[in-house]
């Protein structure tokens, strides 16, 4: 596995989200990820279909929730923002989010995946939290501008991230196909988010 698949493979473990994880007694989730391929899946879970991997399931897991935590905040810029550039580049990745998460989770259920969202309650790198929400939600101006850009940028960059760890130890070419496509809209993305910081 290459160095950026190990990155995919540690934020999970740092959340305790792992690939083939199981549910803990009394823990706030269950993980659905899929069972590395030597490992027998559990009697009535979901296995992927295809060439899905660990790395495959992993990635999807992650992406779908951090899309859906970023897209609150980009609906909130498009309404907000100060200077119009921002609010047109808000509008715009809204967009662009939203058919990602349409065939992310398309993608999820072609390949068997649960819907349950492995990493609720977890403020993950990349992921929008609740408190960054509230304090867009109170500033005003250049203030509420400077928030938003700070937390685009984290979340555009922790999704380049993880998506060239997708891409170095994925399997699925459907995965792959997607990933590729999220990170080339993330590198356009990012450059014109560069001309208003």
């Amino acid at each position: 596995m290459k160095r950026t698949g190990l990155l995919l493979a540690l934020l999970l473990a740092i959340a305790g989200c792992g690939p083939g994880e199981t549910p803990a007694s009394g823990g706030h989730h269950a993980a659905h990820t899929a069972p590395a391929p030597t490992t027998p899946a559990p009697a009535g879970s979901a296995s992927p279909t295809g060439g899905f991997n660990g790395t495959d399931a992993a990635w999807v897991q992650l992406m779908i929730p951090m899309i859906e935590r970023t897209l609150p905040m980009l609906d909130l810029a498009e309404r907000q923002a100060a200077d119009p550039a921002v609010g047109r580049l808000a509008a715009s990745l809204a967009t662009a989010h939203r058919a990602e998460l349409a065939r992310l989770a398309e993608l999820r259920r072609t390949a068997g995946l649960s819907d349950v969202n492995v990493h609720e309650g977890h403020d993950m790198p990349g992921m929008v939290t609740a408190s960054q929400l509230d304090a867009m939600r109170s500033a005003d101006g250049k203030a509420f501008d400077g928030l938003f850009l700070r937390c685009l940028r984290d979340h555009l960059d922790q999704s380049v991230l993880v998506t060239r760890g997708e891409r170095d130890a994925g399997a699925d070419p459907r995965a792959l196909t997607l990933a590729a496509d999220l990170e080339r809209a993330r590198t356009t993305q990012l450059t014109r988010l560069s001309t208003l910081t």
